[in-house]
């Protein structure tokens, strides 16, 4: 028998987490990982208490918004920018932390992990915003 390595692991957390999603268009999941530890996970969805696009559907899709584009007229938050909040609304520190995500950030939530001094960042899909 044969264990997969801790990238591996953290990777198919990862993709569980990325189930959680309640986005009609990409399923995201993102995890923060310190010394081996998992710190906070996140997905793409809707502020908690809001309704969720599975439920009162997406306006992006509507008005046939491309992927990686007009990022304001989504009602959901991205995975990345969940991980994060979430590690703060515990008081967990991140700085020093490796980010797992599903889908390469995009160039907002690219410049939040910066900020946030996450200082790895693996990802196993490519995203349509040029910039990220």
């Amino acid at each position: 028998m044969t264990r997969p390595s801790w990238d591996a692991y953290f990777m198919e957390i990862t993709r569980l987490v990325a189930q959680r999603s309640t986005c009609l268009r990409r399923r995201v999941g993102a995890v923060l990982v310190k010394d081996k530890r998992i710190l906070a996970t996140g997905y793409n969805g809707a502020p908690s208490g809001l309704p969720h696009c599975l439920d009162v559907g997406c306006l992006r899709e509507k008005n046939d918004i491309p992927s990686g584009e007009r990022h304001e007229l989504c009602r959901g938050l991205h995975a990345e920018q969940n991980v994060i909040i979430q590690a703060a609304r515990h008081g967990i520190p991140i700085q020093g932390s490796t980010l797992y995500c599903t889908t390469r950030p995009c160039v907002i939530c690219a410049k939040m992990v910066i900020n946030a001094n996450i200082i790895v960042v693996y990802f196993e899909e490519g995203y349509a915003d040029e910039l990220s």
